[in-house]
């Protein structure tokens, strides 16, 4: 269990690695974000500053190699009067940010929020989208978990049949529609819950629904599916014929046996609701990590990008383990090796 936990680390670490270095081939791509940040007017020696400030004026393979283990170089501090675009005209003076190194968790300080360090912008914004994927993530579990019970125990009925068509809906209907068709019914027609914001238990209802739509679909086709299997295997059938009531027999015999699959879904479903959040938290203003992330990248911020990227991708390699070492949990017959 041990040796199989310190493999899977390094697999992380490796999965991690490859990310960084994606991400920044990718920013890097997208263009130069001194365009952006400076106003039409200035001139080039205002564009000079701003990239010898950010190290944007270096080789490729010199800023990924600082993006990743740091700048030990020293440099002088720089000073203009420049008019960054939504920051009015200011004199601008420190030295040039140093970084430990993207590796160590440390991506340099964000362009947009001038002179902040990208990584905690990224954590203070963190727990509003845990608060948003929790409650999506219970919505979606306690009802795919109860309608994927009921439509196997009634297989072919009309009730099977509502669930699964219900099923297929949630997990077609893109999440901008879903979130714009909620928000105008129930905030605007029925005025019964608000449209976006943060602040009471209300407020989350609606962006909630939204975002676990989808993996309510997937999970409860998933339960229904793993149910039925399980239903039909010969110990179940002994368990009935000992007469056990059929909700002990559910319980205690199938529920635990349809665990593995529905949790390996669960796991992976920690990427699609990161994935939602960007377009959730968009729609209804929620001041989360993905709102973040939509935010740089039309700022061009790359190193909150960066960072908010990277820290997603860790979460959820880091989560997929747990899911793969809870399997010994579930089922005893599974060997980790």
């Amino acid at each position: 269990m041990v040796g199989y936990a310190l493999s899977r680390l390094a697999q992380c670490g490796l999965v991690i690695g490859g990310v960084l270095v994606t991400v920044f081939v990718i920013l890097n791509l997208t263009g130069d974000p001194a365009s952006l940040l400076l106003p039409p007017s200035a001139s080039q020696q205002d564009v000079a500053v701003i990239r010898h400030r950010y190290g944007l004026d270096r080789p490729l393979p010199v800023q990924l190699l600082r993006f990743l283990v740091g700048d030990t170089g020293s440099r002088a501090p720089q000073q203009t009067t420049i008019g960054l675009a939504g920051y009015g005209t200011g004199a601008v003076q420190s030295k040039v940010p140093r970084s430990r190194g993207a590796i160590l968790g440390d991506f340099g300080n964000s362009i947009r929020f001038t002179d902040q360090p990208a990584m905690p912008i990224v954590l203070q914004r963190f727990p509003y989208t845990v608060r948003l994927m929790l409650a999506a993530a219970l919505y979606s579990t306690v009802l795919s978990l109860i309608l994927g019970i009921i439509s196997a125990v009634r297989p072919y009925s009309l009730l099977d049949q509502a669930v699964r068509t219900f099923a297929v809906l949630n997990q077609s209907v893109p999440n901008f529609w879903l979130g714009l068709l909620l928000i105008l019914v129930f905030a605007v027609m029925l005025g019964w819950l608000p449209s976006m914001g943060y602040g009471s238990w209300r407020d989350v209802i609606l962006p909630a629904i939204t975002l676990g739509s989808q993996s309510l679909g997937r999970n409860t086709r998933l339960v229904r599916s793993s149910m039925l299997d399980v239903l039909s295997q010969d110990y179940i059938r002994s368990a009935r014929a000992k007469g056990l009531p059929e909700r002990i027999v559910v319980a205690r015999h199938v529920l635990k046996n349809v665990m593995i699959p529905v949790v390996t879904i669960w796991g992976l479903d920690v990427g699609s609701l990161f994935g939602g959040a960007v377009v959730t938290e968009s729609i209804f203003g929620w001041p989360g990590l993905g709102r973040l992330i939509v935010e740089s990248v039309s700022f061009r911020d790359f190193p909150t990008v960066s960072a908010a990227v990277v820290f997603i991708a860790a979460v959820f390699v880091l989560i997929n383990m747990a899911v793969d070492l809870s399997y010994m949990w579930l089922d005893p017959r599974v060997k980790l090796g």
